[in-house]
């Protein structure tokens, strides 16, 4: 039987809720039952940048933004950890997916192109928010960072995880091995990451790469989400919001495109 009437509207709604909530489901089931290697270990990489940049720079380090650098430092971490994971959750899932050839397992029940994309979505903004919410609370306790504008935290975090989530399955319906994917994570992912003023204020570079820097979206994630936390940045968190809210039209809607023409996945 057809799932669409002749109206155009599928038989069990136009909305099935019923699939999205159970793609929903597999996506963050997938990252807590491994939960050793999908949240602890980012958490513990996490710790061990903080402590090596403490012991490297020591506490003779110039402040920053009126903040020692660790503090500086720390809400950067919390929001690069962020949106590497939501990175790391929709590539593996739909590149697993496509290499071991169970993509079928996705593309055959009646999921609608949008459904999917907000299903795989799901899951790597799930994963990050509980990484940004454990990291949140250790900065607190151990650094005694507490967040400064709790709405302004979870905003950046979830368009942020929103924005490298669809990053991410842009990347996995492009590749077709592990080795494509790392080769876009190596040359494209990591150099925007460590190039959007995570370890350093962005005054600090020469006025030839600023304007660089600010075409990086991820900049505007990280000095967002450094505001969110400490209350200060080095631009507006307004300008940072609508910089994010574009960047995640533009990939987010590519995104449903290509799983909507099957690009790269049906041939």
């Amino acid at each position: 039987m057809s799932n669409v009437s002749q109206y155009g509207v599928r038989r069990f709604g136009r909305v099935n809720w019923l699939g999205l909530w159970t793609l929903i489901r597999r996506e963050n089931m997938r990252y807590l039952a491994i939960w050793q290697q999908t949240i602890f270990a980012p958490l513990i990489t996490a710790a061990l940048f903080l402590l090596v940049f403490s012991i490297a720079i020591g506490p003779g380090r110039a402040d920053v933004m009126g903040f020692d650098y660790v503090s500086f430092l720390a809400p950067g971490l919390l929001m690069m950890t962020v949106i590497q994971n939501s990175f790391a959750n929709t590539s593996s899932s739909m590149l697993s997916a496509k290499v071991m050839g169970s993509i079928v397992d996705t593309l055959m029940p009646p999921l609608s192109p949008l459904e999917m994309t907000i299903g795989f979505l799901a899951g790597g903004i799930g994963r990050g928010l509980l990484i940004g919410a454990v990291l949140c609370l250790s900065m607190g306790l151990s650094l005694g960072i507490w967040v400064a504008h709790p709405i302004w935290t979870v905003a950046f975090l979830v368009l942020g995880g929103m924005f490298m989530g669809a990053l991410g399955l842009l990347g996995s319906i492009y590749a077709f091995k592990f080795d494509q994917m790392a080769a876009i994570s190596n040359f494209v992912i990591t150099p925007l990451a460590f190039l959007s003023g995570t370890f350093y204020s962005i005054q600090a570079l020469p006025s030839l790469m600023q304007p660089l820097i600010h075409v990086n979206p991820m900049f505007y994630i990280i000095d967002g989400g450094r505001y969110s936390v400490l209350g200060v940045s080095d631009g507006s968190p307004w300008m940072a919001l609508a910089v994010i809210c574009g960047a995640n039209i533009c990939a987010v809607g590519l995104a449903w495109f290509w799983l909507s023409r099957g690009y790269r996945l049906k041939s």
